[in-house]
């Protein structure tokens, strides 16, 4: 097998990972002036930020993906393949995949990045994460299971076991899905499952630091902490999960009794092995100023799986989409200009603001010069989300499941698509 690119007579970019940085690079680079191609594993783009709410029943997984050729449809001179790449051997310029030796000119990383269990194998084996569609849709389909399992147990404490989430991190995505799992306990679940008391169910978010949204204004993260608290989410600062047996949490204060451990607390860097030589502690591909790898003249890396050296003392930009989406679009504009014989800039990353909603009418937002919450925040949350979306249909069902869940007090389908297996090994028929 082969990837069957032609060679043509214009230097050919090759960028592997089509997330927010891979995609902002490809909209943005001039492909008159360069061949693109792009390898990804998937043939679709993935808006990362809403897969908690495929997790929690509230969209639908075609609300947040977008085929990757459709959305380059008419590019010239550019080229998809659908492809895992193993090797990089930056001598000989080419990189190994599954089908096939590809050469470059130049190549572009934005492998994104990947869960980081700090080597707690236990929760590794046991616990569930949110970093793929697949995933998303595992555990979508494992919290309607619990409820279908605990309708059929007599057993007080093993059923509340089924009806009892632990949420492990405090960033934006532990409290969006805590928040989200908290509107299901109160608008949807008493309705699906009358026989059961849904009162039993309880939702626990662990943070290992002294607040929530740490990465927010403390502001941010006190008025999140009464969010949570007024849904009636359990929130335990100052703990750190030491353990996890697929039933028992062990944590340095307190033990949970749970056969879901959801797992958001921390991520790194997804690089290529051959890369593994020039990555930091975080596992994040070190570059220059400019984007490029260090030690390297025509290999670049942008996104979460890049880390800028010069950049807070070392540690490189934070993992957002924001500094994706800016990388991707600076290192286009800079090639672009580097063809034309113009001097390349180095990244400015600009702040524009973060935000994170914890369920109906309840969000925080930080603006370089504002900072607000509570309804009029998430409006806010709710209009940015759905401008970034790819393509107008994805926005327009996204919208049309908002609407729908805001007045009707409900959440899209709760099917479970696939039956999983506890420990998550195995997927059942």
């Amino acid at each position: 097998m082969n990837l069957n690119i032609p060679n043509i007579d214009l230097p050919r970019i090759v960028i592997i990972g089509c997330g927010f940085a891979g995609l902002k690079f490809v909209r943005t680079i001039s492909s008159k002036d360069y061949q693109v191609v792009l390898l990804d594993q998937n043939n679709y783009h993935t808006f990362q930020p809403l897969m908690y709410q495929v997790a929690s029943g509230g969209l639908e997984p075609d609300s947040i993906v977008y085929p990757i050729r459709k959305v380059f449809k008419g590019k010239e001179h550019f080229h998809f393949r659908m492809t895992t790449v193993s090797a990089v051997n930056a001598e000989l310029k080419e990189l190994t995949t599954d089908i096939g030796i590809l050469k470059y000119d130049f190549l572009v990383i934005a492998t994104g990045a990947t869960t980081n269990f700090f080597g707690i194998k236990n929760i590794q084996k046991y616990g569930y994460t949110m970093k793929s569609l697949r995933e998303s849709l595992d555990l979508r389909s494992l919290i309607l299971q619990n409820f279908e399992k605990a309708l059929n147990i007599s057993d007080i404490k093993q059923r509340e076991q089924y009806m009892s989430f632990v949420i492990v991190g405090g960033g934006a995505t532990g409290i969006e899905l805590a928040g989200a799992l908290a509107e299901l306990k109160k608008n949807v679940l008493p309705n699906d499952y009358p026989d059961l008391d849904i009162r039993q169910m309880q939702i626990h978010v662990i943070e290992a630091s002294t607040r929530i949204l740490s990465g927010m204004s403390e502001n941010a993260s006190r008025k999140s902490h009464r969010f949570l608290k007024s849904l009636g989410i359990n929130v335990w600062l100052n703990t750190v999960v030491l353990d996890y047996d697929g039933e028992n949490v062990i944590t340095n204060t307190n033990n949970f009794s749970t056969r879901t451990l959801i797992w958001s607390a921390g991520v790194m860097g997804a690089p290529i092995g051959s890369m593994e030589n020039s990555v930091n502690k975080s596992n994040r591909i070190l570059t220059d100023e400019y984007n490029k790898v260090l030690g390297h003249d025509t290999i670049f890396a942008i996104g979460d799986v890049a880390s800028v050296s010069s950049e807070l003392n070392g540690k490189g930009h934070l993992m957002l989409a924001s500094v994706a989406a800016q990388q991707g679009d600076h290192l286009a504009k800079n090639f672009n200009a580097y063809i034309k014989g113009k001097e390349m800039i180095p990244f400015k990353y600009k702040d524009r603001g973060t935000m994170a909603t914890i369920g109906r009418n309840r969000a925080v937002v930080d603006l370089p010069y504002l900072k607000f919450s509570g309804g009029i925040a998430w409006f806010v949350w709710m209009f940015l989300h759905l401008m970034l979306l790819v393509d107008f249909r994805n926005r327009l069902i996204v919208f049309v499941n908002w609407a729908w869940s805001y007045f009707n007090y409900d959440k899209g389908l709760r099917l479970i698509v696939r039956k999983i297996h506890p420990t998550q090994d195995t997927v059942l028929p």
